[in-house]
Order: structure tokens, then C-alpha cells, then sequence
């Protein structure tokens, strides 16, 4: 638990974070940085910070639908502070293991130290947060019961025309979840050995699954024998084959997760990204694993090679609905017309990476997304414009024999709702282009 002295200002900042997310739309990381470097918070108050923040966040619609039950009257629209405090408040109550006379009294006198008209609520929060105490069981039960509040209504019923409306809650249900840490080792390393020296199981692709941790202090960090990477991450590039020795073109390869992948697996990869910012990082992931790519800064959609490539993996910009646990965020900043300008981009980006293939060349397109405009339906378009174009069926063997994750259509559709019971998985999707002439 944070100290005593510095909760006040932990939880300060943040309600102050949770502000800039869900008023500003500031993207969660940015915003936690700024304001936690200005609290002057030690590492252990930033770590709850983090995680209460996450943690509402995750929970976001169904802790306002919960306040507006506590609430007789709701709020008036400029009390963001007395929101935000009461769902953090109602956070650590329900939702972590914080002593509730902490979460109780520290928030209410934040209320109390406010300027302005805010402070007269001082009282309503109080009286909120200690039924909330009283109440936990029921509360609790109330909070649980419908996964799709915490979906904004927009993609709740886009899931639901695209996977059913059970699949859409069994999403939200898993989407309320941390994630686990998933691992991926280089070809050469021992899965059994790294397996037991991490304390992790062995995912069916090889994939290695523990808790989540601090990654630098895990034994092989240093030594660059492994990256992390989402399991779901790490099963587009299977789907090109035996690399070794071939010119792969990465697009859109910042963090850098694919990008070991290919290289490790033996191909001459050029990895492609417009950020800077995110190259820096794909750069340090290379150096700390020892593993070479030529890394280019520029524009996907106009980028040219100077060699001719074998194969194009293109991870494609998009709205990044399957990443909901690690970026909650984004359930809260994103809307249907950002998902409708991503899918133009993608087009353009596909139709320029695609003339870049050889003729029996291979692209894998692929996307964080569960938006189908983003996936099955971008590949769908993209085979009804280019005749040149058949897409390759994925096989359930090349995936770690792991068929649910293979569609009638022979794409590749990882849902965070399967393998639920392990730990479950990002949303992704991914299909094989081939270029016949």
C-alpha cells in the first residue's frame, strides 16, 4: 500500500489522469508521465497510480452506471472532479485491495481541499463511498452483471453485428481483465528451460505466459533472449513461412515485436515506420537482442525499397480495439469515424504494399482490431479490386494446432474472449495474400 504520507497526492493524480483521458482524450500513457513526474510520486506510489487508473479505466462505464445507482441525484456536468473522485473512489473499494478507510477519507478530503463550488460535495462523496464500504456484496454483484457497460454503446453494437451478442459479452467479460505476460524466445532457446527459469507456462505456439512483473529484473532480459509480445501478436508472422535467407519488408513495424520475429527466424528484414519516436524503441529492442534490421523512417503507403523484396508483412495502422485490456484508453478516445478513416488508410497502404510483391510472392495484412471494416472486410474489398490477388488459407498447424482461432474464410481471428480460461488473448486478425501474376 502507498505511504501515509504521499496518498493524498497519489490519488490526486489519479483522478487528475482519468480527467485528461476521458475529458481531453489525452492518450493514457502522455498523461500518466506528465502527471506523476509533477506529483513528484516515488516508484510504489506510481505503480498504484498506474493500476488504479488501468483499473477504472477497464471499468469505466460500469462503475458510472454503479454512481449513478449510489447517486439520488446526478451530478451537475461541471463536477468533473466529484465524478472522477467518486469512481476511483469506488475503484479501490470494490475493485482492489485498498483499506476502504483509506480510499474513504483521503478522497473526500481532496473534495474538501478544492476550489470553487466543488467542495460542497465533499459530504455526497463521503456518503457514497462508505455505502459503497458497507455494500461491497451487492455492489459488487450490480457491478459485474452487464460486461457490455463498459463498452461504449457504439462498439458494443458493432461486435454484436459482426460476432453475435454473446460473443460481444463474452469479449467485454475478458476485456475487464489484466493481462498476462506473454514472451516470446528466440528460435534457438530452450522453451522447457526459459519456461521453468520464468516461472511460465508454455502457450501452444511456444508463446511463453506468467504474470505480470517488472520484465527488466526477469533472468534473460538483458541478454536479449527474449521480447515481450502478446501471443495473438506473435502468430501473423508464422503465417509467412520458412524466411530464412529472404527480403521481408515490415510496414508499420514499430515497437518492434514482429520485427525480432522475422529477424530471428533468418530473413533480411526492412522494418518501416513513419514514427520516430516508435523507431527509437524498435532500434533498442534490436540492440538489447543482438538481432539486425535495416530501419527506415518513412511513410508506409509511399514507401519504395531499394532491393526487391520476397515477402511483405504489413501491420496495419488501425484502431487497436483488441488491445482494450492493455490500452483501456482507447475504449474512451476512440469513435466510429476514426475506425472509418483507419480502414481508407489501410486500403491505400495495401494497394501500394501489394504491387511491391513479386509474382508467388506473400503478404500477411493484419490488424489489432476487432472493427470488420478493419479486418475481414478490408481483405474482402482489397480481393474484389485485385484480380492478381488469392488469399492463402491459414492452417490450424501452423498456429500451434489452435483451430478456433481459424475463420470459414481460412483467416486468422484471435478474440480476447477465447482460451479464456489461460489467461485469454489481444484481439486480432490477420489473412494471407497471395500474388499470382
Amino acid at each position: 500500500m502507498q505511504s501515509e504520507n504521499t496518498g493524498l497526492k497519489a490519488r490526486k493524480a489519479a483522478i487528475r489522469i482519468l480527467m485528461a483521458v476521458t475529458l481531453k482524450n489525452r492518450p493514457f500513457d502522455a498523461a500518466l508521465d506528465e502527471i506523476t513526474k509533477g506529483a513528484d510520486l516515488d516508484v510504489r506510489d506510481r505503480a498504484f497510480v498506474m493500476n488504479l487508473v488501468m483499473l477504472t479505466l477497464r471499468r469505466f462505464g460500469s462503475l458510472k452506471a454503479l454512481m449513478g445507482h449510489l447517486l439520488e441525484r446526478g451530478l451537475p456536468r461541471n463536477a468533473t472532479w466529484t465524478e472522477a473522485a467518486i469512481l476511483t473512489g469506488l475503484a479501490q473499494i470494490l475493485l482492489m485491495r485498498t483499506a476502504d478507510h483509506a480510499a474513504v477519507n483521503e478522497t473526500v478530503t481532496l473534495i474538501k481541499e478544492l476550489p470553487g463550488k466543488e467542495k460542497g460535495f465533499a459530504g455526497l462523496v463521503n456518503a457514497v463511498l462508505r455505502r459503497a464500504a458497507r455494500e461491497q456484496g451487492a455492489l459488487l454483484e450490480r457491478l459485474n452483471s452487464r460486461p457490455q457497460d463498459d463498452l461504449p454503446t457504439w462498439l458494443a453494437d458493432s461486435w454484436s453485428a459482426t460476432y453475435g451478442e454473446e460473443e460481444m459479452q463474452h469479449i467485454a467479460r475478458a476485456l475487464q481483465t489484466s493481462p498476462s505476460l506473454d514472451i516470446s524466445l528466440k528460435p534457438s532457446e530452450d522453451a522447457g528451460l526459459w519456461a521453468d527459469r520464468l516461472d511460465a507456462r508454455i502457450m501452444p505456439n511456444g508463446t511463453l505466459r506468467r504474470g505480470l512483473t517488472d520484465v527488466t529484473k526477469l533472468a534473460g532480459y538483458e541478454d536479449g533472449t527474449w521480447w515481450v509480445q502478446d501471443i495473438a501478436a506473435s502468430l501473423p508472422v508464422a503465417l509467412l513461412g520458412d524466411i530464412k535467407g529472404k527480403h521481408v519488408l515490415d510496414l508499420c513495424a514499430a515497437p518492434g515485436g514482429k520485427t525480432m520475429q522475422l529477424a530471428a527466424a533468418g530473413a533480411t528484414v526492412t522494418a518501416v515506420d513513419r514514427n520516430k519516436n516508435r523507431l527509437k524503441r524498435l532500434s533498442a529492442n534490436l540492440e538489447r537482442t543482438g538481432l539486425e534490421a535495416t530501419v527506415v523512417t518513412a511513410d508506409a503507403a509511399t514507401f519504395t525499397p531499394d532491393t526487391p523484396v520476397d515477402a511483405i508483412l504489413l501491420d496495419a495502422p488501425c484502431s487497436a480495439t483488441g488491445t482494450l485490456r492493455r490500452n483501456p484508453d482507447v475504449t474512451w478516445t476512440k469513435a466510429p469515424e476514426d475506425v472509418a478513416k483507419l480502414a481508407n488508410l489501410q486500403a491505400r497502404i495495401l494497394d501500394h504494399a501489394f504491387a511491391l510483391l513479386p509474382a508467388g510472392g506473400t503478404m500477411v495484412y493484419c490488424v489489432c482490431s476487432l472493427e470488420a471494416a478493419e479486418g475481414v472486410g478490408q481483405v474482402e474489398a482489397f480481393l474484389a479490386r485485385e484480380s492478381g490477388a488469392e488469399r492463402v488459407p491459414v492452417e490450424a498447424d501452423e498456429i500451434g494446432g489452435m483451430s478456433e482461432l481459424v475463420t470459414d474464410k481460412g483467416d486468422l481471428l484471435c478474440l480476447p474472449s477465447k482460451r479464456a480460461n489461460e489467461g485469454g488473448m489481444d484481439g486480432f486478425f490477420a489473412a494471407r495474400l497471395k500474388k499470382t501474376q
